[in-house]
């Protein structure tokens, strides 16, 4: 490559000449007028004096220039309104050298000296005497002696008349700036600028009318640390010149803006300066100083001083000095143990180098390496079905619980956990799961919902009605037993049936006794016929029939006419659905064969809980007499319940039959 500009003069010493002042001076002004950045000229000589001699020149032609049109504005337009109605960025000399005319013109108007001190800068002196002199006629210019002094008037007007400021000649009067004649063309009187809007106060100032002029005043307070000046702006309270500053004698006070600082009293080296915190640091004079080393050498910083040292060609990154330490030289990135590009691809370029990454990688151009590419986060659910992981230069795809991800690598497929088998009893693969589920007679536990637990049907709420006797859980299943004698199985699986011994013959009675079947058992009853009483036949129920000899009378005078016995067998519960102690009913029918009106039924005996009652009834022409259960049986029960069926002619009993009924109330289970 070819060597700069400056590469060149630092190679060859003999071609740098010194430019002289004057053309550096001469090339500032002319890039000035063509209105260039005098802060950024280019530059025609390697030596700073050049540089500052174009930048300082070029400022003054646009200072001139700038000035030249303030003081055009103030004789064009008696005012500097425009100049402040322009950007931020107008040039402040052309406004300073506006107001410096203006003032220059006041003066002449007002009859001052046009050589009046004022105290302003040097330039604004030149602006305002020039201003001055060009508003006097033209002999006074070089003579103001004659100058009108305010308070003196001049005899213009006829009869005598004076003018109250100056007189312009054939009789005419006058005002100074900021008045105005008044009707009688001799006085004058104060402009009100604030009244008329005339004046150039700023967004938070207030106008103030005086004499001849107006001021503006700031309506805010200039805050902490500063105070107002007579010409209404802010100035810093210097608290260390006027003491009201609290160091102590072992500090020293630094005034800053709006406030001040207690520095410490020890002074620090050559080569130091004291910071914030009253250390003394290093001066870097390197940075702080312009030209600290003379051209041609590099400035070093030490520690309270600087060297100054020969400069050499310094090579940019990605170049080093050749062998002979003449030029810079490309260097070769890519041939280095380093590994730049740590292991992918390295191509070299002048003055650098780039990496030719591997699939999954992509090159920062600003770190100069291959970084890896998130495909998760740049494709979000375009390339997993479920869950996709980023890994070194690729990716990786997972699956849900539940699923396994299939021979593509990207899909999930559902596992059917069902073939490993993981219920006690069924299950039923779903997408993604499965459920356990229980046989019949069984539950699914709720701790693990995968146990079969049995489900104890003889404990559930209506466990004591699914049998009539007991109930004896199995595992998945139930089966009801009867008491161990007297019953048997219905065929139903659950209720209790009466086992008739009297039929079967699995009885004990002898043979002068009676087998009578009740409810769970039998009873072996022997009827013997009282005297008198004859059995009729050996049919049931069993029947004594009156038989008297001839002569016994009291025989013969006795109305009972037979005596019949009856076994019945009750239950305490007649159905199983039905809580126990529940009314069970008994009606039994004594059907009499006398005329309905003349019979008469009675309940002589053993109604043990007032348990029964008798009624009678007419069924078909016949009297019958119904014997009724009216309230529960609570408990097993034997009584005798004696009824007489009397036939009463003329008001005597002429016939009574007595039917015993042996009731034998048990449990029944069924």
């Amino acid at each position: 490559t070819s060597p700069s500009h400056s590469e060149l003069l630092n190679l060859c010493p003999h071609l740098k000449r010194q430019t002289s002042l004057e053309e550096c001076c001469r090339d500032g002004k002319e890039r000035g007028l063509q209105g260039q950045d005098c802060a950024a000229l280019p530059l025609i000589s390697e030596f700073s004096t050049c540089r500052v001699a174009q930048e300082q020149c070029c400022l003054a032609v646009m200072e001139n220039a700038s000035c030249n049109q303030g003081v055009a504005v103030a004789r064009e337009q008696r005012a500097c309104d425009m100049l402040f109605s322009g950007s931020i960025c107008e040039p402040k000399t052309a406004k300073t050298c506006c107001h410096c005319c203006l003032l220059g013109r006041a003066a002449m108007e007002q009859g001052l000296s046009c050589d009046l001190d004022l105290s302003v800068a040097y330039q604004c002196g030149q602006v305002f005497q020039t201003c001055c002199l060009e508003g006097l006629p033209e002999g006074d210019a070089n003579n103001t002696q004659g100058t009108l002094q305010p308070g003196q008037c001049v005899l213009c007007l006829a009869g005598g008349g004076q003018c109250s400021h100056h007189c312009l000649g054939n009789g005419t009067c006058a005002c100074f700036t900021g008045y105005k004649l008044k009707p009688d063309g001799r006085n004058c009187e104060d402009i009100n600028e604030c009244l008329l809007g005339s004046h150039d106060c700023q967004l938070g100032e207030r106008c103030i009318n005086t004499a001849g002029a107006y001021r503006c005043q700031r309506e805010i307070s200039c805050g902490s640390g500063y105070e107002l000046t007579d010409s209404n702006t802010c100035k810093d309270i210097d608290e260390c010149e006027t003491g009201a500053h609290n160091c102590g004698l072992e500090f020293v006070c630094q005034n800053t803006p709006g406030s001040f600082q207690c520095q410490p009293g020890r002074q620090c080296g050559p080569g130091f300066i004291e910071d914030a915190l009253g250390s003394c640091i290093d001066i870097n004079e390197c940075l702080s100083h312009t030209g600290a080393c003379p051209a041609g050498q590099l400035c070093i910083n030490t520690v309270g001083s600087y060297i100054c040292q020969r400069n050499s060609p310094s090579c940019g990154r990605g170049y080093h000095l050749n062998e002979e330490g003449t030029r810079c030289v490309d260097v070769d990135e890519c041939l280095g143990t380093d590994g730049v590009c740590a292991g992918h691809g390295c191509v070299n370029t002048i003055g650098s180098f780039r990496c030719e990454c591997r699939t999954g990688y992509i090159f920062n151009s600003i770190s100069r390496t291959c970084e890896d590419i998130n495909e998760c986060r740049h494709y979000p659910g375009r390339l997993c079905a479920h869950k996709c992981e980023n890994v070194e230069g690729s990716y990786q795809c997972s699956c849900a619980m539940g699923f396994k991800l299939a021979t593509d690598g990207r899909s999930c497929d559902d596992v059917n956990e069902c073939e490993s088998n993981p219920c006690n009893q069924e299950c039923a693969n779903v997408y993604g799961s499965y459920q356990c589920y229980c046989r019949r007679g069984f539950q699914l536990s709720d701790i693990d919902g995968i146990t079969c637990e049995d489900i104890d049907e003889c404990s559930l709420p209506v466990g004591g009605h699914i049998c009539s006797y007991h109930c004896n859980n199995t595992p998945g299943s139930f089966h009801c037993s009867c008491p161990p004698e007297g019953y048997t199985l219905a065929s139903n699986g659950r209720s209790c049936q009466d086992l008739d011994e009297c039929v079967t013959g699995v009885h004990n009675c002898s043979q002068t006794e009676t087998c009578f079947n009740v409810l769970g058992g039998f009873r072996c009853l022997s009827f013997e016929c009282p005297p008198s009483y004859r059995r009729a036949g050996e049919s049931r129920p069993i029947t004594c029939v009156k038989f008297c000899l001839p002569n016994d009378v009291s025989c013969l005078t006795d109305p009972v006419h037979s005596i019949s016995h009856m076994v019945i067998s009750l239950p305490t519960i007649r159905d199983f659905n039905r809580p126990e102690g529940q009314k069970s009913s008994l009606f039994i029918s004594l059907l009499s064969h006398f005329p309905c009106q003349l019979i008469v039924f009675l309940r002589t005996g053993g109604n043990v809980q007032s348990s029964f009652d008798i009624v009678k009834r007419y069924e078909r022409g016949a009297a019958v007499g119904v014997v009724r259960q009216v309230k529960p049986i609570t408990g097993p029960l034997q009584t005798v319940l004696k009824v007489a069926m009397n036939h009463v002619t003329s008001g005597v009993i002429s016939h009574r039959n007595i039917i015993n009924l042996h009731i034998f109330v048990s449990k029944f289970w069924f």
